[in-house]
């Protein structure tokens, strides 16, 4: 998929709602979609948001105008895959020049060294269940900041373990406190998750996606 212009971006949606995931969840925040992604995750809940024809064509100035009127300090910069157009680190650095608390999430495919400083980047790493496990860009564990977030999503006792054997062989619990276990809706139950974490006492936080509990799991611009 090519990259977009410097000048514009590709918007999948613009939406305000409560924060369902990372360490933010709870929290009122304006969400920033963009369009296109370059994996095919099997449980992914965005699928209207994968292919970049469908985004609308939005200026940084536009995009920062919007996160204004909607007048929330949080805003989140997802997708899609976010870091795939050119403009996403310009947007950044505009909303953080704005006074707002701005987080990536972003697929992990992807080197994510072209962020500002202040950026608040949330790895969502792609366990074997998946599919996309393979393409994943290990640098950015190498990378990390302690307010950077490692997401892991979980279907299985595999996608666990091999959870768990990422964060030791990338000390990633060494280098940010914000480790998120997050069950896959409908296929690992929180329960069982929970018993493991307490059972190999594991450095993470169990995140439960607090929209879909809210709004149900089909809804989207929530």
């Amino acid at each position: 998929m090519s990259k977009d212009s410097d000048a514009f971006l590709l918007v999948s949606e613009l939406f305000s709602s409560i924060q369902g995931e990372s360490t933010f969840a709870g929290c009122p925040c304006f969400f920033i979609r963009l369009s296109g992604c370059n994996l095919d995750c099997r449980f992914c809940d965005t699928h209207h948001a994968q292919n970049s024809s469908t985004g609308k064509r939005q200026s940084v100035p536009e995009l920062v105008k919007a996160a204004k009127e909607a007048a929330l300090p949080l805003v989140e910069i997802t997708g899609g895959e976010p870091l795939l157009q050119n403009a996403t680190p310009e947007l950044c650095s505009a909303l953080i020049a704005a006074k707002f608390t701005v987080l990536v999430e972003t697929n992990g495919s992807i080197p994510a060294g072209n962020l500002p400083d202040e950026t608040i980047r949330i790895f969502d790493f792609k366990t074997p269940s998946s599919g996309e496990s393979e393409k994943m860009c290990l640098d950015n564990f190498r990378t990390l900041r302690s307010h950077d977030q490692v997401k892991f999503v979980l279907a299985s006792r595999g996608d666990y373990e091999q959870a768990i054997e990422t964060i030791r062989r990338f000390k990633i619990d060494k280098q940010t406190p914000n480790v998120l276990f997050s069950p896959v809706w409908g296929e690992l139950e929180p329960e069982l998750l929970a018993e493991w974490i307490l059972k190999d006492k594991v450095s993470a936080r169990l995140q439960i996606q607090l929209h879909k509990i809210i709004w149900g799991p089909l809804a989207q611009g929530v």
